[in-house]
């Protein structure tokens, strides 16, 4: 497994190997003990499958805090997207910056995303679908998230703001800024 550090460190893109033959393909897409090796907190409790029927769909950009802080790793299985994660560690020297990567089927890659970290996506085709391993339950008390358009972040979605597709919760979230330190390093 391939295993690369981003420019925030603590994120990672993984890319398991696959094994093909004339049958396909075969690919262990995690392992406990691979992973360790890689730095990726566990253990996974829950796994999450979203499906985003038009392109622009936009997912986030979520977290969860104490008691129920989730480490998320992400692949996408069908279609594609743009994945990013942003550093909410007040005191990190990376608090505000985000990561991104492409994930699709063809690529195989998968982003670690860890706690501390806000957690988004953007359909790149329609009909795609993600699945992710979080390392706690879903805890509704625990949620938090920031508006995906966040001027003081500048993500760059590849989706124009008209064009995007939105949960109502999702266009509702408030700026980092107008946010409690929810981490701290």
């Amino acid at each position: 497994m391939s295993a690369e550090p981003l420019a925030i460190p603590e994120v990672k893109l993984l890319t398991p190997p696959r094994h093909r033959d004339p049958r396909g393909f075969f690919s262990e897409t995690w392992s406990a003990k691979r992973e360790a090796a890689a730095g990726i907190e566990g253990p996974f409790v829950q796994d999450n499958h979203s499906y985003s029927a038009p392109r622009g769909t936009i997912r986030g950009l979520h977290l969860q805090v104490a008691p129920s802080v989730q480490g998320k790793l992400v692949r996408c299985v069908r279609g594609a997207i743009w994945d990013v994660a942003v550093d909410v560690r007040h005191g990190s020297p990376t608090f505000g910056r985000h990561v991104a990567a492409v994930l699709s089927p063809e690529n195989w890659a998968q982003l670690w995303v860890p706690g501390g970290f806000l957690h988004g996506f953007c359909t790149l085709e329609p009909d795609t679908e993600v699945i992710y391993k979080v390392t706690a339950d879903y805890d509704r008390a625990a949620e938090r998230g920031v508006i995906w358009n966040d001027p003081d972040l500048a993500l760059p979605w590849p989706v124009a703001a008209e064009a995007a597709v939105l949960s109502d919760k999702d266009k509702l979230l408030p700026r980092l800024r107008d946010c409690a330190a929810w981490f701290s390093v």
